[in-house]
């Protein structure tokens, strides 16, 4: 058998490689692979539409949008109503905050150069959330009514560039910086903020109390087209900032000696990605909770496939993310219907054993 085995590892593979696999590269990481990626999300949106607790079969889409005249005018309202009051609403939160958390992820890794870093994972995102929960308790207290929702997001912000701050300063010593330092100090930070949270749990009130659990187990209950519009500047400054950290991104792979060499001003950059992922991972804890390996999944995936350039990385993690995100979505509010599973529940159960995985293969162990 391993005769037969190692015959087939050895010639099989030799020939077809050459002559197919360059090609099928060329052909995904060149011109379509961003229109596949937008193709998909497209698909994924219409599905979303469609699924729910109150179904919308496409075929009532026109009517519900106004565009055709409906068969009936009373269930053309309520198909209406729901679209643009619920779960159009929704989807649009659904696509911007999986566009930042899978930018953020690829961002991260890029700048602390390890696949394995993701803002969920190394506490950035509990940072956020202790922050988040923090000002629904406290600032309860200190003003005797909720606060707006609107300083959540700024709370969250802060909560998580801190923590990127922190993180970041621990994890470098002069121009290098340690991978297992930097993994374990994200627990660490993980393990204090979900202790921290866990306090705030046991002093808070029954309405804080919900509002604390949206937080941990994440969710897209809340969605409107105000958390929308007060969301996409993050996704904005996103793809502004791109043509300007992709380049740097690239080069500091080498090292920080060696991208300094080349031209990169490599402080203002980490100071620039810093300040990115904690505004992209603040804003979507703000709006969602903390909902897991989104950052962490979509670039690694998309790195084996078009390869390791952020400049192309950044915006397709961006698109991949909204899809996958969009996806578990669905899938949350469509399987227990009409009750909805939270959505970091999901994502957890999709990434956790893709992290073990990758663990596994960093170590040299999954025989991948």
């Amino acid at each position: 058998m391993s005769g037969v085995s190692d015959g087939l590892s050895t010639t099989v593979p030799a020939r077809l490689a050459p002559r197919r696999a360059p090609r099928l590269r060329a052909l995904v990481t060149g011109p379509l692979l961003f229109p596949a990626l937008a193709l998909l999300l497209v698909m994924v949106t219409l599905t979303a539409v469609a699924v729910g607790a109150a179904g919308i079969p496409l075929e009532r889409m026109p009517a519900a949008l106004g565009l055709a005249h409906p068969l009936d005018a009373a269930m053309a309202e309520r198909d209406r109503l729901v679209l643009l009051s619920v779960r159009l609403p929704r989807i649009a939160v659904a696509i911007i905050i999986g566009a930042l958390l899978a930018s953020s992820g690829a961002i991260m890794q890029g700048l602390f150069r390890n696949p394995l870093a993701d803002p969920a994972l190394v506490g950035v995102s509990s940072g956020g959330a202790l922050a988040a929960a923090a000002t629904i308790v406290i600032g309860d207290r200190l003003t005797g009514h909720a606060l707006p929702f609107a300083i959540l997001p700024l709370a969250a912000f802060a909560g998580s560039l801190i923590t990127t701050a922190v993180l970041q300063r621990l994890a470098s010593r002069g121009r290098t910086t340690s991978i297992a330092v930097f993994l374990l100090a994200g627990l660490a930070i993980a393990a204090l903020a979900g202790a921290g949270i866990g306090l705030l749990v046991f002093v808070a009130d029954d309405r804080q109390l919900r509002d604390i659990t949206f937080w941990m187990l994440g969710s897209l209950g809340g969605a409107t087209w105000e958390k929308a519009a007060l969301i996409a500047p993050f996704l904005a400054a996103l793809f502004a900032a791109i043509p300007f950290i992709g380049r740097g991104l690239d080069f500091l792979v080498l090292g920080e000696t060696e991208a300094f060499h080349m031209g990169v001003a490599v402080e203002r950059l980490k100071r620039i990605a810093i300040v990115l992922i904690a505004a992209m991972t603040g804003a979507a804890v703000a709006f969602a909770g903390v909902v897991g390996f989104v950052g962490i999944v979509v670039p690694h995936l998309l790195r084996l496939i078009i390869g390791p350039g952020h400049r192309k990385l950044l915006p397709a993690s961006a698109i991949l993310g909204a899809i996958l995100l969009l996806a578990a979505d669905t899938a949350a509010r469509s399987i227990a219907a009409p009750a909805e599973v939270p959505i970091g529940v999901l994502t957890a159960l999709v990434g956790a054993p893709f992290f073990l995985v990758l663990l596994l293969r960093q170590r040299g162990l999954a025989g991948l």
